[in-house]
């Protein structure tokens, strides 16, 4: 096996080898055998992450070095149910490819592909419906993963209720509710009530983007870049005077603020 780990086109069974090595109690690395499912979580969610970063800044460069950091979370997590007998990377990916068989009739299987987007989204989540009712999960909400973002994790709460009816008619009603949780926010006397009316406000906000077709998610990583890039811009700004931040106020940043924006639209 030392040839493989060394051969630089040894793709799928290399990356798998190498793996089991690092997990090798014989011989393996310290900080790799003493992680665990748990342990590792974090760094999955941190990887998908980072592709969506790469993916959003169209760095096609790095975009393969941080799919293939994912992919190794996949092997990581892989290997250590193999090492409990709970089950291997091939069956993972097994798994994968007959979900996408059972999801796809219209393409592996005899149903037509003459049917619109919008009717093959509700086959899709048909077939879903029917994968959750084998699973014993009975309610509209039941399976939806408590360790999303929590953003994404309403929108997809709000797409099962509204499957059942349960939604606002349209997004001018959502935006009249959004008003009625502000001014809950501004009436609350206390911080526990200000936490739970804020989470109110952020759930009717991902319901918003969700009538409004917007992915929360991305607008509000787009809205942190640009408030990067404006900052810098004032920071830049200041540089070329010989100061920083903390030596000007509210009042000039802001001037700069506007500055930033204007020079965006030049």
């Amino acid at each position: 096996m030392t040839d493989l780990i060394h051969d630089p086109k040894g793709g799928m069974p290399r990356l798998l080898e190498i793996m089991r090595r690092l997990r090798d109690p014989d011989g393996g690395c310290p900080w790799d055998l003493e992680q665990d499912f748990a342990s590792i979580a974090p760094y999955t969610i941190e990887e998908a992450y980072e592709v969506a970063d790469a993916i959003e800044r169209e760095a096609w460069d790095e975009l393969k070095g941080e799919l293939g950091d994912l992919l190794f979370q996949s092997v990581f997590h892989a290997q250590m149910a193999s090492e409990k007998g709970i089950f291997t990377f091939d069956e993972v990916a097994d798994t994968m490819s007959d979900k996408m068989v059972a999801r796809h009739p219209h393409v592996f299987g005899d149903e037509t592909r003459d049917k619109s987007a919008a009717q093959q989204t509700a086959d899709w989540e048909k077939i879903k419906a029917a994968e959750r009712a084998a699973k014993a999960q009975k309610g509209v909400l039941d399976g939806v993963a408590m360790g999303l973002p929590a953003l994404l994790r309403a929108v997809k709460l709000q797409n099962r209720a509204a499957r059942v009816g349960f939604d606002w008619p349209d997004s001018g009603d959502v935006m009249d509710k959004l008003h009625e949780e502000l001014d809950e926010i501004r009436q609350a006397t206390n911080k526990d009530e200000q936490f739970e009316e804020f989470g109110d406000m952020l759930f009717v906000v991902a319901n918003l983007a969700r009538h409004l077709d917007i992915d929360p998610e991305a607008a509000l990583r787009a809205a942190n870049t640009k408030f990067t890039r404006r900052f810098k811009y004032i920071e830049d700004a200041l540089a070329a005077q010989g100061r920083s931040p903390n030596d000007s106020d509210l009042t000039e940043m802001d001037r700069l603020w506007d500055a930033a924006k204007q020079a965006e639209k030049s």
